[in-house]
């Protein structure tokens, strides 16, 4: 149109990402006609023809010719003796099209124009992303790290929308500068102040199962399905898996030969410890497995109370606890047991459980040792007293005189 170029508008628009063409040209004409409400009372009698390509619309107003004392609306109306000028063989009753032009609005009816539809546009594009992660809620993204606050990280995917990766999402190892790639999980979507919130996680026990899935083609297929999976972010994790083939092993298929497939996983967390163990209902076995590296020499189930005690030689009591008795956490969330590991009975009459010396030692202090697995005397001298400060948290002092109280015992 004259005097009016919405080439740059039209090109903003154009530049939208999965915005159909006939929600574009229902948008842009939305706008128009809203202007020619406010400049003529209504927009009825108006036709409005758009190209996009070019940048450019062209819009015609329809008016009935009447004669020049019936004149009363001039927007809907044109008298004979002006239409005879147009067109000396127009008569009454005729309609009478002609181009209006933009320029005869005035500077202000223009700006509004372009603040409406730069208004709509960016609507539309808020709607379009938050729709877009909305379906992707579950799914890995791959975004680039745009900037780094103390609580959050901004991450910018391939088309540069914003992604959040909160530090309470992030594993404990994690460290990112500008410019690094991030892939994380989408967890949630929504709108704050009318703009699109998407948080990612890397902490999910859902990202870890899609790390499996791009890693192990048989999950992937459904040939082997996650039944569950617990984990510590950066420490450890535990992952049960079943297969629909007796062909197929899960754990090797997730595994790999020499660990190939499940070693670009391990990266990927920082190193995080991965038990892939076998479902199975047997809920000894399934315990037993669990508890893995640990070798269990046998379990006693209380269905009632979803309780398992199970009992090991003493040098497995401690790797079936785990480093601050992580992998017992761990195998009890993963059973849905609550599990309490005992030594085996050994065949030493002299030995005189922990409890019998409350008299002297504090009841604080031998739980301190039973959750290390030590519920005798000489299962607690069986340990260095370096090992004792260590895994049990004491004071070198308290250390000293429970080692001490002990080995009188025996003397």
């Amino acid at each position: 149109m004259d005097n009016l170029n919405l080439i740059d508008t039209f090109s903003e628009f154009k530049e939208l990402k999965n915005i159909d063409r006939a929600t574009m040209m229902s948008v842009l004409e939305d706008v128009f006609r809203s202007v020619l409400q406010k400049q003529f009372g209504t927009d009825e009698n108006f036709d409005v023809i758009i190209n996009p390509d070019k940048g450019d619309l062209e819009i015609f107003r329809n008016r009935e010719v009447v004669k020049d004392e019936d004149l009363e609306d001039p927007n809907l109306q044109i008298s004979l003796s002006e239409a005879k000028k147009i067109d000396s063989d127009y008569e009454l009753g005729e309609d009478v099209t002609d181009e209006v032009s933009f320029k005869d609005f005035g500077r202000r009816s223009i700006l509004n124009l372009r603040q409406n539809l730069a208004a709509r546009i960016l609507e539309l594009e808020k709607d379009n992303i938050y729709n877009e992660y909305k379906s992707k809620i579950g799914q890995i993204v791959t975004g680039e790290v745009y900037q780094i606050w103390k609580r959050e990280i901004l991450i910018l995917d391939d088309e540069e929308n914003e992604l959040l990766l909160p530090k309470t999402e992030q594993i404990p190892s994690d460290f990112f500068r500008k410019g690094d790639t991030v892939r994380a999980i989408v967890t949630s979507v929504e709108m704050r102040n009318s703009n699109p919130m998407i948080m990612l996680s890397r902490t999910s026990p859902d990202f870890l199962s899609r790390l499996f899935e791009l890693e192990v083609p048989e999950i992937y297929d459904g040939l082997i399905i996650i039944k569950k999976i617990e984990r510590v972010p950066g420490e450890r994790a535990k992952v049960a898996v079943e297969s629909y083939d007796e062909r197929i092993d899960p754990v090797g298929a997730c595994v790999g030969m020499k660990g190939s497939r499940i070693h670009g996983i391990v990266r990927e967390l920082k190193n995080e410890n991965i038990d892939v163990v076998n479902y199975t209902n047997n809920v000894q076995l399934y315990i037993q497995r669990a508890l893995n590296p640990a070798q269990v020499t046998s379990i006693r189930i209380n269905e009632e109370f979803k309780k398992a005690d199970v009992f090991l030689r003493p040098d497995q009591v401690s790797l079936a606890i785990g480093k601050g008795g992580l992998n017992i956490r761990l195998a009890s969330r993963l059973t849905g047991y609550e599990i309490d590991v005992y030594r085996e009975a050994e065949e030493d009459d002299e030995d005189v459980s922990i409890d019998e010396f409350s008299d002297e030692i504090d009841e604080w202090i031998i739980g301190s040792l039973k959750s290390i697995g030590c519920d005798t005397a000489k299962s607690v001298l069986r340990l260095s007293r370096e090992e004792l400060i260590k895994r049990t948290d004491l004071e070198d002092e308290t250390v000293d005189e429970i080692i001490d109280i002990f080995q009188s015992e025996f003397e």
